[in-house]
């Protein structure tokens, strides 16, 4: 029996273990089931620096690997904090990777900043997302300001009103697929 779940490949933009960012996109992750199967890819710190030398036919196992995962997914979720008003490096240059591609044409993308401040992360987020021409709408991206106040260590939200908005983001990105 093959499985009819709609495929969601979440990617958080934190390398740390256990951030905000890992435990929001758990949140949703249970929550969109059991419809959809979530795989939160978490090895953005073993994929190469972006070198255009390398961005070939046969480009690094660790990019092709990625890439497929991308491909394959029916959908992306990017959850990320807001590094120095910016794009994590590691999540840029996991992106720098798709630039070449059309891996992410048309491709369902639901996109959160969750962080501290995060407006100049999340700018920048959709910005590039934008480039790459990936499908979102003001009601599949959020903007999650003061966030480790909002989600505590056993990965809760803590707060409704953030509990309240990624049920509605989550809502709101489920209804692409339907």
């Amino acid at each position: 029996m093959t499985s009819s779940k709609i495929k969601i490949l979440a990617i958080s933009g934190s390398t740390r273990n256990n951030s905000s960012n890992f435990k929001i996109l758990k949140y949703i992750s249970n929550y969109l089931n059991p419809a959809f199967e979530v795989e939160i890819f978490e090895d953005l710190e073993r994929l190469p620096h972006f070198n255009p030398d390398l961005d070939t036919d046969n480009p690094p196992q660790e990019i092709t690997s990625f890439r497929n995962k991308i491909i394959n997914a029916d959908g992306i979720i990017i959850c990320t904090p807001e590094y120095v008003f910016s794009l994590p490096g590691s999540l840029k240059n996991a992106l720098e990777w798709c630039v070449s591609t059309t891996i992410f044409s048309n491709k369902k993308t639901g996109l959160i900043t969750a962080s501290a401040s995060g407006e100049m992360g999340h700018e920048q987020l959709l910005l590039v997302m934008k480039t790459i021409e990936a499908k979102f709408d003001d009601t599949t991206q959020l903007l999650i300001q003061g966030v480790r106040g909002k989600v505590n260590a056993e990965g809760e939200i803590v707060s409704e009103e953030t509990t309240k908005a990624l049920q509605n983001f989550a809502e709101n990105f489920k209804n692409q697929f339907l």
